[in-house]
């Protein structure tokens, strides 16, 4: 006999766990390179038109920040929009670089947290009144320390808004830098923007980021805004879309001009802490996207215990089937990860992807089963 029981069992559930990899590369993360082809062919076609848009964001003790990217969003090249920048009880010069700007700049609206308001997530207010406070149906959300990757931001995103559509989801990356830490949230915000721009391609739209997201207003209103989330620090964001999206209203954009860059964590435990600030909420998603986003960790985890297994119990055979499988699944993750970073113009990833791919479930694995309540209180945002 060619192979023992055991290690039939073990080839049988490594093969079925790599399958499942293989059709979560090539169904979701591959879904931005669809995207594309899709766009090309008018598949998916583009609106010319340029409708009134509010662009919102929401600021606390961002003087810096303000001065130094808010005129990349002030100067947009599109034809009709505004700018709703909420002061979040800052402290610093916020304030003065708000009223600088607002002279030189018409379209800058400024509005305010009021003083003393009581709610545990002052930012979910904060982006209420700007919505509120917008005059355009149209409304395109993003952070004090973004800036657009180029003029056509604004027109990119919207060029995706059609008669059915009432949500674009696009792609928030961070600024590089030549460290291991920055090299890792590179390569995991990469991952997860593929993940979830991927889904809502097909069809099964789940998160967004708030530093890059649009919709329309009346969506916000009909579904109550951030009403069922009020008790929760964070998930102004992903809880919202994850409430509200679904395939037939919700589009992506994956073009190089639809990315906005945000200043990333320098620091491990800063980094640490924006994770728990993200994983917290994970557990708020419905049911569905729970289980189709659980499944892939689960899946990877179990394809690579399988094949260390393999190589120490399985004989000769079983151990060049079980670097067969592996290697097969690290050329298609190379190729389509690449592909994707090529496509939106960042860093591709080479033998890092081994080092990443299971440092990353493993770390988060802790912060949702032991770290995720560390610093639960001190998150306002």
């Amino acid at each position: 006999m060619l192979f023992t029981l055991t290690e039939i069992v073990l080839l049988s559930a490594l093969t079925l766990s790599f399958l499942h990899q293989f059709y979560f590369y090539t169904r979701y993360m591959g879904g931005c390179l669809r995207n594309r082809k899709r766009e090309k062919k008018e598949k998916h076609p583009l609106n010319p038109q340029t409708p009134g848009v509010s662009v919102i964001i929401c600021a606390h003790n961002e003087a810096d920040n303000l001065q130094n990217y808010l005129t990349h969003i002030l100067e947009q090249d599109y034809p009709l929009f505004e700018v709703i920048v909420i002061n979040d009880g800052s402290v610093d010069d916020t304030p003065h670089i708000l009223e600088h700007y607002s002279r030189l700049y018409p379209h800058l609206r400024i509005t305010f947290v009021p003083t003393g308001a009581r709610i545990i997530s002052s930012k979910k207010l904060g982006l209420t009144l700007g919505v509120k406070a917008a005059k355009y149906d149209y409304l395109l959300f993003t952070d004090a320390d973004c800036t657009p990757a180029g003029k056509n931001w604004i027109r990119e995103i919207m060029m995706r808004y059609d008669e059915n559509t009432d949500m674009v989801l696009a792609y928030g990356a961070y600024f590089k830098e030549k460290t291991l830490l920055n090299r890792l949230i590179q390569y995991d915000t990469f991952f997860h923007a593929l993940q979830f721009l991927g889904m809502a391609e097909a069809g099964k739209p789940y998160m967004g980021v708030g530093r890059n997201l649009s919709y329309k207003k009346e969506l916000f209103i009909t579904h109550n805004g951030f009403s069922n989330t009020l008790h929760l620090c964070s998930g102004d964001d992903d809880l919202f879309v994850n409430k509200v999206a679904n395939k037939h209203n919700t589009r992506i954009v994956a073009t190089p001009e639809s990315i906005t860059y945000s200043i990333p964590k320098t620091t491990w435990s800063d980094w640490l802490h924006q994770k728990r600030r993200h994983l917290h909420v994970s557990p708020y998603y419905n049911t569905k996207s729970k289980l189709l986003i659980g499944l892939e960790p689960l899946t990877r985890g179990a394809f690579y215990l399988l094949i260390i297994l393999s190589l120490c119990l399985g004989g000769l055979y079983a151990a060049l089937i079980a670097l067969a499988l592996w290697l097969l699944r690290y050329t298609f993750q190379l190729i389509i990860i690449n592909l994707s970073a090529k496509r939106l113009k960042q860093k591709q990833f080479g033998l890092g992807i081994l080092f990443f791919d299971i440092l990353l479930p493993l770390l988060n694995l802790h912060i949702l089963f032991w770290g995720r309540n560390k610093k639960k209180n001190k998150i306002q945002w």
